[in-house]
């Protein structure tokens, strides 16, 4: 859901980019500490932004202004948490604004507010719940997905509706619009990121089971953790 460059009045742009730039600051200082901390964790690192990169760039017209596609954050999030998944959604959609003419620099701040920050948080907490309550590793990974890509949509929505307020119903006739035009494409994307997601979550549990156990992905199994603990 990029807005495009230059779509946002100035002073809407500037606020997104004001709200989004803490939250960059903590995913900077959290990803410089589990290089720093796991240097192994780099290729994982690197494929979960380039899945976010490619899924994202996948546009599809929509509301004028801005499109739909998925957005891959979802799967960063699950596996490296919200914060680091700030940074790399940001530089995601930075490399897109300045290589793809998607999105834009003075969107940048919306953009990432929507796509980098609150879609990962909500999918993040959608995967929590999930596995709070016993749900199977895959069904969490779905829902974590999918509503990651539709929080994004929705905050998206809120963004528009704030800067273009309809003349005659305001902010709340306008969201209306916004939101019912995006959801045309919005959730059938939805469910297939979860998909997808899930598809790449099976193919990490097999190639790399063991940064997933590392990361908590993974439960450790008991008889490996009654070993550790007669060890120590």
């Amino acid at each position: 859901m990029h807005i495009a460059e230059g779509y946002l009045p100035p002073v809407h742009a500037a606020a997104w980019g004001v709200a989004s730039a803490p939250f960059v600051v903590h995913g900077v200082r959290a990803l410089t500490r589990e290089v720093r901390a796991n240097p192994e964790s780099t290729l994982l690192l690197g494929a979960s932004g380039a899945f976010t990169f490619v899924l994202s760039a996948l546009k599809l017209p929509s509301v004028t202004g801005s499109c739909s596609h998925p957005t891959g954050t979802g799967l960063g999030a699950i596996l490296f948490r919200p914060p680091i998944m700030a940074v790399l959604g940001t530089i995601t959609l930075l490399f897109q604004a300045l290589l793809l003419a998607h999105g834009g620099l003075t969107t940048l701040g919306a953009n990432a507010f929507s796509m980098a920050i609150v879609g990962p948080w909500a999918g993040y907490g959608t995967y929590l719940l999930f596995q709070r309550f016993g749900a199977p590793l895959m069904v969490g990974v779905f829902f974590g997905a999918f509503v990651a890509d539709l929080s994004t949509y929705c905050v998206t929505s809120v963004q528009l509706a704030l800067a273009f307020p309809d003349p005659g119903s305001g902010v709340a006739g306008s969201l209306a619009k916004f939101g019912g035009i995006f959801a045309v494409t919005q959730i059938p994307l939805a469910v297939s990121e979860g998909l997808l997601t899930v598809l790449v979550m099976r193919l990490l549990t097999q190639s790399s089971k063991g940064e997933l156990l590392r990361l908590g992905v993974l439960a450790r199994p008991k008889a490996a953790e009654r070993r550790e603990e007669a060890a120590a």
